[in-house]
């Protein structure tokens, strides 16, 4: 597990867990993106701004900061534990 700001590009991931509180994930998932969505980092910059994420099941695309990519755990798809 790993958070979204370390994970690889156009790779697909599944949302594990949300860290943060009440409003902050109430807030993210009224965005479209939920636990157990199939995500997929499309751009994140070299040295700061905001990371570009496609959710893969329900076709939604979002910029979000890098302090929030961080409060969002994820896992590669496939990958084996």
């Amino acid at each position: 597990m790993i958070s979204l700001i370390d994970a690889p590009s156009d790779t697909p991931l599944r949302i594990v867990d949300i860290h943060g509180g009440h409003g902050f994930r109430r807030r993210f998932f009224a965005l479209g993106f939920h636990k157990n969505n199939l995500i997929e980092l499309d751009s994140k910059s070299i040295m700061r701004g905001p990371v570009l994420v496609r959710n893969i099941s329900n076709g939604t695309s979002l910029a979000i900061g890098r302090g929030v990519a961080q409060k969002i755990w994820v896992e590669i798809v496939g990958e084996q534990k």
